[in-house]
């Protein structure tokens, strides 16, 4: 390995230490500042830190992969999660940020939930707690995947005797980067730090692929058309009905991300919701726009270079190795790094904000002291990073797959919940309940999104469905759920209004 590119990833290092030093000065007195910065994070700081931590090494690794492996036709990923986006910024954002703090102000979705429908509060706080940990706990695996695969592709070696693979030592060093400055900073440290690694990878995603198309070998972009893939650059090549369902649906999950949706709720002003939505939604049309022209890209010069790539996932890493003074290689390595560690930052705090607030507090300790709980979160964030490597542990994972299950599982069972209690309250002028979301609607809600979702995939019918291909998971799962809720709340309601 360069001492160029170890000295530009050794200072991203250090940048994102330091930034959670900041951060434990600030804001770390409390359980809303460890948790929420105090709801006063500034526009562009909460729209880059949901972007960053939403896009994670799925962004790098995994679209660019796919993209590499079947061609255009995989972009209808990127153009319904884009949508998704839009309605997450327009229907959830400024309702949840003004609805958390007027209900109770809850610091944590279980928290809300519970506010909400007071009727089932233990219940829903414990389910949904669940929930994100379960889910999150596997979705933070994905991104300690990409850091394995950086490590294993990149740093081969880099040493020799530690006993241990590159692939389970990249798992380790990106694990305990994330660990030092979430456990020491907090929810300002991981949306500092958010901020600037989404900068770092929009650059990334603007450089390479222009790189790619017009530097030496990749004659002006003119190979793009020479790839042996029958309909490389057709939208629509060997699209079915089934699997554009499934490529745009993945829009349907921004309205249950529980490490997105968080960051709506610490914006310093409601009336700020619609800046903070702009530069987030620039940062993510920029984003994707570059992580599918570096799959296209990135295959027409594999090709035309007569170059071999066993894992389609890794291109990005092979190409940043290429192409780029070793310098700037360890700036797109520290790309890569950000697109992980923000996600991986993102989910462990959320993880154990429900683990302190929704079972420590609720159960154990329910007079805990501020700083107490405080400790707690940061001992929670420890424990569910070690069970992430433990399930990142075998090499044959993939970035997208386990992303794409665990996005379903919390796109069907918190989007139609959020959603509908956010927005179907049903109370006439007097104050009477005649109509909305039961606490009762909302658990049914909550179990049967996640029951689907975790059948559908345990069947497989997320690979194959009714002799075609396979329907993704949250496609039954968010419909289920919505059903489930509206069902369950009319039968409810009825008992409400009678007592």
């Amino acid at each position: 390995m360069n001492s160029a590119t170890l000295a530009s990833l050794a200072a991203y290092f250090v940048l994102m230490l330091a930034i959670g030093l900041y951060a434990w000065k600030k804001s770390t007195g409390d359980s809303e500042g460890y948790l929420l910065a105090g709801r006063n994070l500034p526009p562009s700081v909460a729209a880059l830190s949901a972007g960053a931590s939403d896009m994670s090494g799925w962004l790098l690794l995994g679209l660019p992969g796919a993209l590499y492996a079947a061609g255009l036709v995989e972009a209808w990923i990127g153009i319904g999660l884009f949508l998704g986006a839009v309605a997450n910024w327009v229907l959830v954002a400024p309702r949840l940020r003004e609805q958390t703090e007027r209900i109770g102000n809850a610091l944590t979705i279980p928290q809300f939930l519970a506010n909400r429908f007071p009727e089932r509060g233990t219940a829903l706080r414990v389910t949904s707690a669940i929930i994100i940990v379960a889910f999150f706990t596997v979705y933070t695996a994905a991104g300690l995947v990409g850091g394995g695969k950086l490590f294993e592709t990149a740093f081969a070696g880099i040493l020799p005797n530690s006993g241990m693979s590159d692939y389970m030592l990249g798992i380790l060093i990106t694990a305990g980067i994330v660990l030092a400055y979430t456990m020491i900073g907090g929810f300002l440290a991981v949306s500092l730090t958010d901020f600037v690694q989404g900068l770092i990878m929009m650059g990334a995603l603007v450089i390479m692929p222009a790189v790619v198309m017009f530097g030496a070998g990749g004659e002006a972009g003119g190979s793009l058309k020479d790839v042996p893939v029958e309909g490389f650059l057709d939208l629509t090549h060997g699209l079915t009905a089934i699997g554009f369902i499934s490529a745009v649906t993945w829009g349907l999950g921004y309205f249950g991300q529980p490490h997105i949706i968080v960051r709506f709720m610490a914006i310093d002003k409601v009336k700020n919701v619609p800046r903070a939505a702009a530069f987030g939604l620039g940062w993510m049309g920029i984003a994707l726009i570059g992580s599918i022209g570096l799959g296209i890209a990135g295959r027409a010069y594999v090709e035309r270079n007569g170059l071999v790539i066993a894992d389609p996932e890794t291109i990005f890493i092979v190409l940043a190795q290429l192409l780029f003074h070793p310098a700037v290689t360890g700036f797109l390595y520290a790309a890569l790094l950000a697109a992980i560690m923000s996600t991986i930052s993102s989910q462990l705090l959320v993880s154990s904000s429900s683990l302190t607030e929704d079972f420590y507090r609720l159960f154990l300790r329910r007079d805990a002291s501020e700083r107490e709980a405080v400790n707690v979160s940061r001992i929670a964030v420890a424990l569910v990073a070690i069970a992430a490597c433990l399930l990142a542990s075998d090499p044959g994972s993939e970035v997208l797959g386990l992303v794409a299950n665990a996005w379903a599982g919390f796109g069907a069972a918190f989007g139609p919940l959020i959603l509908l209690a956010l927005m179907w309250h049903g109370e006439d002028r007097a104050g009477e309940r005649r109509g909305g979301m039961t606490g009762a609607g909302a658990v049914a809600g909550l179990m049967t999104g996640a029951g689907v979702v975790a059948v559908w995939i345990a069947l497989g019918w997320n690979s194959a469905f009714l002799g075609g291909p396979g329907l993704y998971e949250i496609v039954p799962g968010f419909a289920a759920a919505m059903l489930a809720i509206i069902i369950v709340s009319k039968a409810t309601r009825k008992k409400l209004l009678a007592v």
